[in-house]
């Protein structure tokens, strides 16, 4: 493993811009792409409803439910392509994930807005291992106090950026549109969901 930690005041990051081989992220890509049962999932923004700028799949063991955004979210059965990535997070990151969030950017108008992933089924503490598929995006944390502490980071296809300790805490991330002419990308959040916090 070569993941390597990254320079952010209270955060804790760690970045592999080549975790997969070119040729294992090109097959992964196009298993997901075509098989995953791609949703456009409705969220809620300031007490109204919206469509969300992506198409999303929420994968996972069957307790591990998870409610973002007003919405409840029951898990779809981890594809096959998923569970060599799924077994060797584990081996290499010592986490067993339950789950994960697969997001479908088509293009440079799809989009994910500021957040942070602090939801009370993940734990206090939570560790998110960030798989990135296709087209390179430009992804962004700001700290929640300090506006002069952020950060930009290309995300390459076949990257893995893991955000742990108290990042979630004290930074909210996004993926920005961009007027770039890019192809199309897949991002695969791996969670550990906590039944215990449901």
């Amino acid at each position: 493993m070569s993941l390597k930690a990254l320079p952010l005041p209270d955060a804790e990051l760690a970045f592999d811009p080549h975790w997969l081989a070119p040729a294992a992220a090109d097959a992964l890509f196009l298993a997901l792409r075509e098989r995953v049962a791609w949703e456009r999932h409705r969220i809620r923004l300031f007490g109204r409803e919206h469509d969300s700028p992506r198409l999303s799949c929420w994968i996972g063991d069957p307790e591990a439910s998870y409610r973002y955004s007003g919405t409840h979210f029951e898990p779809r059965p981890w594809p096959d392509s998923l569970l060599p990535v799924r077994a060797r997070l584990r081996d290499e990151l010592c986490i067993d994930f339950n789950s994960v969030l697969a997001n479908l950017y088509r293009d440079g108008r799809d989009a994910m807005g500021l957040h942070s992933d602090n939801e009370v089924e993940l734990g206090t503490r939570p560790v998110i291992a960030s798989l990135s598929l296709g087209a390179t995006r430009r992804f962004v944390l700001k700290h929640r106090g300090d506006p002069d502490r952020k950060l930009a980071l290309d995300l390459p296809h076949g990257s893995l950026l893991v955000m742990s300790g108290e990042t979630q805490r004290n930074y909210r991330h996004a993926l920005p549109r961009t007027a770039k002419q890019v192809g199309a990308r897949i991002n695969l959040t791996f969670r550990r969901i906590y039944a215990a916090n449901r």
